[in-house]
This record gives structure tokens, sequence and C-alpha cells, in this order.
């Protein structure tokens, strides 16, 4: 899942999902700007990402999974297990 959080972009706030699969061998390129998220469909997933630049985490910043002005609609599994920093996040100001 990727979300758009370019103020000057047409597609500001837009998002867009993709399944990523040992079977169909997709990468996902997450553009500056952007932010990403993810839910494993599998258990025992391995994600792998990298970054393009060094990981700084008093720079990490992240929007609520579920934040309304964004409005993505996550797969139906039941049963989410969310993390502690992901469920701090308040919603997203512009």
């Amino acid at each position: 899942m990727i979300v758009d959080l370019r103020p000057s972009s047409e597609t500001y706030k837009g998002w867009a999902a993709y399944t990523l699969s040992q079977e169909n061998y997709m990468m996902l390129y997450v553009p500056e700007g952007f932010a990403h998220g993810f839910v494993t469909l599998e258990n025992d997933t391995e994600v792998f990402y990298q970054m393009g630049n060094f990981y700084k985490p008093e720079a990490a910043r992240g929007i609520r999974w579920d934040d309304p002005a964004i409005g993505i609609r996550w797969p139906d599994l039941g049963t989410y297990i969310i993390s502690e920093r992901d469920l701090s996040y308040g919603e997203y100001q512009s």
C-alpha cells in the first residue's frame, strides 16, 4: 500500500494497493513523498525493504493505518496485529 503525501500532487492523499508474492516476483518502488504500509496475507512472511538514505529513528513519521482522511480499504482479514508504534499515530495533518 502506498499513499501520495505530496501536497502539490494531483493524486495527493490517493492510495494504491499491490499484492506481492513469491509467485508473481513483483517488487514495489515507493518514491520520496509517499507513505507505505503493508499487511501480510500468510503466516511467517518476511518483508525486505531498502531505503534511499541511512535510517534515522528520530526522523521516522507515520499516519494512522485507518485514517479517515486517506480512506484506505484494507483487506477484510478479521483480525489484525498492529504494532504499538503504528497504533500511536494520529490522523494525518497536511
